[in-house]
């Protein structure tokens, strides 16, 4: 059974080819830090890093890895590892211009649509 995560993440920012956010949480009594994980096409992304940043809030930093940056749209899915819950995601658009915004948000449903699909398996491995 899956719950929902209390996080939820906020960008602030991309510089440098660094991505900021912010993750808060709705139980402000919490100083445990989060368990974020970003993965792209499925293979963990390993430049994060989460720092507390006051009360339940913690910064979060991931440095996007060159081997991202190809053709095409590619996404970034942040994670709650306790939840296996997506929080956010981002897209970053190189190489030839696409023919409009709509091939961009298919690739985001397309991961989307995956993370729902592991989740309804492992639904039915439980039930």
């Amino acid at each position: 059974m899956t719950m929902n995560s209390p996080y939820t993440v906020s960008k602030t920012r991309i510089q440098a080819g660094i991505w900021e956010g912010v993750v808060e949480t709705s139980d402000p009594t919490s100083d445990s830090l989060p368990n974020i994980a970003v993965f792209h096409l499925d293979r963990p992304v390993r430049s994060v890093s989460v720092t507390p940043d006051g009360a339940g809030r913690w910064h979060l930093r991931i440095a996007i890895p060159p081997d991202v940056l190809s053709d095409g749209a590619q996404v970034l899915m942040i994670r709650d590892t306790q939840t296996d819950e997506t929080l956010d995601s981002f897209a970053i658009v190189a190489g030839e211009p696409l023919d409009d915004a709509l091939h961009a948000e298919v690739i985001l449903l397309r991961a989307e649509l995956d993370m729902l699909k592991r989740a309804f398996r492992r639904h039915c491995l439980e039930g």
